[in-house]
């Protein structure tokens, strides 16, 4: 789990070695001042546009199968995290209060468990589609809406409590004669730190074991399908493009946003918990890297609600009937 831009100017354990707390950190860059500030905010009317219709067809929709149970729950996660990103963003700014920087240190958190819940549910929603068509037959993903609602609940209070919870509790750090706070690093103990960091290595291998899932499951469904296309003597080569065209699809979309994200976070974990130069080079090469894919990771909140359509017919149905309503 992440704890928001956790870059440490000083750890708690070197503070009486001398060494000064306003030591140039990875926030003093322009990427982080100008560059990433930017690129949140132009991403923020994208996704309130889209994730706010997305909400809206949502409620209109009935959780008539496990599909849409899910669907649901992953537009409510990209609708709050819409809402959690502009704190997110504005510690960036220069001149950002202690108090709005200390505020998104404990709303990073939260930003970051609901980020898994999506991850956690768009594996569901790839398990409910494997044994929906390639293992029809089974019951163990069978048709039980009550199952469908308590796996999704239980997947928020696992993220949210035993992930966010933790976090937000470590970070009870006297600031002491600290006048300004660039660090949400700061607020933690030595406990804290160890807790973050098994918490980002739990949480990044919790995201391959998903992607593992979804490749698999998304491989069987297109061979399934293309085979039923075989046997039933069709020559319907658009149709076997298309489907190839939507595993792809989705494939892309979930690497391309989480992939580079995951490949860097661990690298960088380890040296902000474990690093004694939060200036040296190497340092701030990874914290640039994790801050751009981390960037990029949120934009999955504006590629979700294409998805949508792309993949639920229930969803494009009442967004045309709503589109109709408007005209």
């Amino acid at each position: 789990m992440d704890d928001g831009c956790m870059d440490p100017l000083v750890d708690s354990n070197q503070q009486g070695a001398g060494t000064p707390a306003n030591q140039t950190s990875p926030k003093d860059l322009d990427i982080d001042r100008v560059v990433l500030p930017a690129l949140y905010f132009l991403m923020l009317p994208v996704a309130f546009l889209l994730n706010g219709v997305s909400g809206w067809v949502s409620l209109h929709i009935k959780a008539s199968s496990n599909f849409v149970v899910y669907l649901k729950n992953l537009v409510a996660a990209d609708v709050i995290m819409t809402i959690i990103i502009p704190f997110m963003a504005v510690k960036y700014l220069p001149g950002a209060s202690n108090r709005i920087y200390i505020l998104s240190c404990y709303l990073s958190p939260i930003f970051y468990s609901i980020r898994y819940t999506c991850i956690a549910l768009l594996g569901l929603i790839s398990l409910d589609r494997f044994f929906k068509i390639v293992k029809p037959q089974s019951k163990l993903f069978g048709q039980n809406l009550t199952l469908s609602k308590l796996i999704s609940g239980l997947v928020w209070v696992i993220m949210l409590v035993g992930f966010a919870l933790p976090n937000m509790i470590l970070s009870n750090n006297s600031l002491g004669n600290i006048t300004e706070i660039n660090t949400c690093m700061l607020l933690k103990g030595s406990a804290g730190r160890t807790v973050h960091e098994n918490i980002v290595i739990c949480m990044n291998f919790f995201f391959w074991l998903v992607s593992l899932v979804i490749v698999v499951c998304y491989v069987c469904i297109a061979n399934k399908v293309i085979q039923s296309f075989r046997k039933s003597g069709s020559n319907n080569n658009q149709g076997k493009q298309k489907i190839k065209l939507r595993v792809f699809l989705v494939v892309m979309v979930f690497f391309g946003s989480f992939g580079p994200y995951h490949i860097v976070r661990i690298p960088y974990t380890f040296q902000q918990v474990n690093s004694f130069s939060y200036s040296s080079c190497s340092f701030l090469s990874s914290k640039l890297a994790k801050d751009l894919s981390h960037w990029l990771a949120s934009s999955n909140i504006c590629l979700d609600p294409l998805l949508y359509v792309f993949l639920c017919r229930e969803f494009k149905e009442k967004l045309n009937d709503m589109f109709k309503k408007i005209l």
